[in-house]
Parts: structure tokens; C-alpha cells; sequence
């Protein structure tokens, strides 16, 4: 039986020790003498480089239009997507709007506005649970396939002060209070006379 000899090379060749061994009526001898090396372990091979991380096709955007409670937008902050991503004709019309109320003595904000899909549906599946059921969610909360916020036609402004006002002048910069039970949403909705529609009872109609 041969025992292995682990990461041992039996050396025959440059390590041989050849030793002459005279007899007697015989030719040398040539007496093989086994040596060892030892082998050094194999190199370690580099960790692999980490994939940069990246957002595939399949990712959703379930943040996109997120304020912290109580955090409101001055109508000029173009740099947040929550205002970059509305109709730009609805949001120069806010513009227009906050610059008439601050004469005015009103601030307006924005507490939202343009909100992503996977975002609105996080707000659609609260408003289940909330309000217990899909029904009753809808009145308070659109759907992601038909909500105006996705599409960046819609914002939410406050305060309330600045809601009054907006509801009072708003249609001469062509904004509209389209719910009953929501009066900080406003979305360009006159007619060609600049009258604003009447008022839906809720987001569900």
C-alpha cells in the first residue's frame, strides 16, 4: 500500500542523489536515493469584482413622488421630480398662481405632484387597508391607471389658507378644485369661458 505523500514531490531528476556502489566482479551500481520538495500551496485566486448594481427592467419605483409628513415644496424647486415631472403648462400655471397670492400676503406650497406608479399604488393599497376596502379607498385614493398624479397632471397644495385662495382665483390661471372632500387638489380644468366643472363628490366620481 502507497502512502500518499500530500503537496511532497518524491524528486527523481535534478534532486536525485546518485551514490556509486562498487562490486566486487560488477559494474557500479546506481543506488537511487529519494528526496523531497516541498511545493508551495496554490495562489489564492482573486475574489471576483462585485457586479455594479443597477436597476433592471423589472424594478418598480415605489418612492417616486414621496414627501416626508409635513414637508412641503416652494412651486419653484424644479430640481425634485415631484414638480420636473408635471405638465409644464400646470406647473407654470402654479407658478403663475404662487407669485399673485404672495402679493397677496399667501404662501404656496406643494405637499405633492407628480408620483410614480409603484408609488401611487402603495398609497392605493394604504387607503385599503385604512379605509378597509377597495371602494371605499377609491373615493380617497385613485388607482395607478387613472390617477393624474401619475400622469403629472395633477398637485396637491397647501396650506389650507392657500388652498381658499387657490379655490377663490385659481381659474384665472386656469386651476380647478376637482373633488368635494379633497380641497388642496387642483388641476388645469377650465373651459374655454374659464369656468371651472362642477365638483366631483370624490375621487372614485
Amino acid at each position: 500500500m502507497t502512502t500518499p505523500i500530500p503537496r511532497t514531490l518524491a524528486a527523481i531528476g535534478g534532486a536525485l542523489a546518485l551514490t556509486l556502489i562498487p562490486a566486487c566482479g560488477h559494474a557500479p551500481e546506481v543506488m537511487l536515493v529519494q528526496t523531497s520538495i516541498t511545493v508551495p500551496p496554490p495562489p489564492v485566486p482573486p475574489a471576483p469584482v462585485a457586479d455594479t448594481l443597477s436597476i433592471g427592467s423589472a424594478a418598480v419605483d415605489t418612492t417616486g413622488g414621496w414627501l416626508p409628513d409635513g414637508t412641503m415644496l416652494s412651486p419653484f424647486d424644479t430640481a425634485n421630480p415631484i414638480l420636473s415631472q408635471l405638465d409644464p403648462a400646470l406647473l407654470s400655471a402654479v407658478q403663475d398662481a404662487t407669485r399673485a397670492a404672495e402679493a397677496a400676503g399667501i404662501q404656496i406650497m406643494v405637499t405633492s405632484g407628480w408620483r410614480s406608479k409603484g408609488f401611487q399604488q402603495r398609497l392605493f393599497e394604504d387607503g385599503i387597508r385604512t379605509y378597509g376596502s377597495v371602494e371605499r379607498a377609491a373615493e380617497f385614493v385613485a388607482t395607478p391607471e387613472v390617477s393624474k398624479h401619475v400622469m403629472g397632471q395633477a398637485i396637491d397644495i397647501g396650506p389650507a389658507d392657500a388652498d381658499r385662495w387657490l379655490i377663490a382665483n385659481g381659474r384665472q390661471f386656469g386651476l380647478c378644485q376637482i373633488y368635494a372632500n379633497e380641497i388642496w387638489h387642483f388641476e388645469l380644468a377650465v373651459d374655454p369661458q374659464g369656468n371651472c366643472p362642477p365638483l366631483k363628490p370624490n375621487a372614485a366620481g
